[in-house]
């Protein structure tokens, strides 16, 4: 069964052992940063931490509970992060029924369909307590990152793990977004989503019709939900109805107190307000996921309405920074389940690798199974017009017997398989906005490596060596005699 909410999973962490609670006061102000960056730095990404005193606040803070491999796979409840993609492949390839029993065969698979969409509800406990007079943000445990996160005017604080809710004014179709808050004060925050994310598309049409904009900040909800604020889904895709395809089970869903925006039920806080049209003002600077300050921009605020939370509330939050951090192993999770989505317009591609160290959109490895000449740049071009795919600035392309997922071998084959002249492709484009080293904001060039085997077609004017392997009768060999050689 899925988990109910966020408490029932950090249930589950802590009967496997992989939670530590830490019983003695601590500081939300860089202490908890600098702990769990210690945490996320040790072997397999350290356990999950609960710290149940908060100075300043009466509600506890629970960070990296995604921060590995297992918890990771313990919080979709699967046995590998390939699963989730497995079913999707599944989903991807249903052939169209053409017979009446074929038909027939199809209904359990609807009906199964159907249980995942959103539930509505009208009673929930993230209503248990309605501060619609007087809210103030002030008395959450909100961290500060870093040293150097925010203005000379205010502590620095943000909210890392919010699950921002927005409604399109014209279709009326919800999104949920994972972008950072920063705190200004008891009733006034930054929204930094960028140019590209649907939340950012909403807000200029609410602009356009000179309207002012509702949204709502739900924190804390069982994992599949959180991790599916953070998906990169099409704007087609309702996130809560995801959420309810990683759970199994639909996702309940209750109105605001002060708009219609709809917010998961089982949500541990909930931040209702509004944005008014060109209201904007400085936002961050903010440590990063690329292990950097962003740079402070103009970002839209965000009015507080009415807040609304469990009275036993837990708040979780996360760091970002230098890699490898619990950011890195969603985002490894997203890899793995994404996959598909991207076999759909390129079924050649055989895997996928972001390493961490690429902070998952400045380098790309794929390996493809190439079947004439120019293919691998074909691949190049095609994925930086995917998706976002788009901010890739390094996509290296490699023959189907390469494992990508092996980097050393990886480095080892482009290494000694690439002639930089011919087999480097430079083109410009959009970038990610948190890329720091363009000469412009969100634009700039990126580079293809075709790493395969060249044809004569592709300009070799010699033949391609083989690679060095060892028979299979002498490996036979020395296996079965490996004792006798005192190991």
């Amino acid at each position: 069964m899925a988990y109910k909410d966020l408490r029932d999973f950090i249930s589950a962490l802590e009967k496997r052992g992989l939670l530590h609670r830490i019983k003695v006061e601590v500081d939300p102000i860089l202490e908890i940063s600098e702990i769990t960056d210690r945490q996320c730095k040790s072997p397999d990404g350290g356990k999950a931490l609960f710290f149940e005193k908060v100075k300043g606040s009466p509600y506890p803070v629970v960070t990296n509970i995604f921060g590995s491999f297992e918890r990771m796979c313990l919080s979709l409840e699967i046995n590998h992060l390939d699963d989730v993609g497995k079913r999707i492949e599944e989903l991807l390839n249903q052939a169209p029924p053409k017979t009446l029993m074929e038909k027939l065969a199809m209904l359990p698979k609807l009906f199964e369909f159907s249980r995942w969409l959103p539930k509505h509800v009208k009673d929930a406990p993230c209503h248990e307590v309605i501060e619609k007079d007087n809210p103030d943000l002030s008395k959450f445990p909100i961290i500060k990152c870093w040293p150097g996160d925010g203005q000379p005017t205010d502590e620095g604080r943000f909210i890392t793990f919010p699950m921002v809710f927005t409604k399109d004014p014209e279709t009326g179709r919800q999104n949920c977004g994972m972008y950072r808050i920063h705190i200004y004060d008891k009733t006034t925050t930054g929204m930094h989503w960028h140019i590209h994310k649907d939340g950012a598309r909403h807000y200029d049409k609410y602009k356009k019709l000179n309207k002012r904009m509702p949204a709502a900040i739900a924190v804390g909800s069982d994992p599949a939900v959180i991790y599916s604020a953070s998906a990169p889904l099409p704007e087609s895709i309702d996130e809560m109805l995801f959420a309810g395809f990683l759970r199994r089970e639909p996702v309940e869903m209750v109105k605001c107190i002060t708009s219609d925006i709809e917010v998961p039920a089982n949500s541990e806080l909930v931040i209702e307000g509004y944005l008014e049209p060109c209201e904007m003002r400085i936002e961050g600077p903010f440590g990063d996921h690329t292990g950097f300050y962003s740079a402070a921009d103009n970002y839209p605020v965000f009015h507080v309405t009415c807040i609304t939370h469990r009275k036993d509330m837990i708040y979780p939050t996360t760091i970002v920074g230098k890699p490898p951090m619990e950011d890195c192993y969603m985002g490894k999770a997203t890899e793995r389940i994404f996959l598909p989505f991207i076999r759909l317009d390129f079924p050649e591609i055989k895997d996928m690798n972001l390493p961490m160290e690429g902070v998952f959109h400045n380098c790309a490895l794929i390996s493809i199974k190439k079947s004439y000449p120019g293919h691998a740049k074909k691949i190049i071009h095609g994925l930086w017009g995917k998706g976002q795919m788009m901010f890739s600035k390094l996509l290296v392309i490699v023959d189907d017997d390469v494992d990508v997922q092996n980097i050393s071998y990886t480095a080892w084959r482009v290494l000694n398989s690439v002639d930089w002249k011919r087999d480097v492709v430079i083109a410009e484009g959009p970038l990610d906005d948190l890329d720091h080293a363009a000469n412009f904001p969100r634009y700039g060039s990126k580079m293809g490596i075709d790493a395969t085997r060249k044809t004569r077609e592709e300009g070799m004017t010699r033949d391609w060596p083989d690679e060095i392997y060892m028979s299979e009768e002498i490996k036979k060999i020395v296996n079965s005699r490996w004792k006798e050689y005192g190991f």
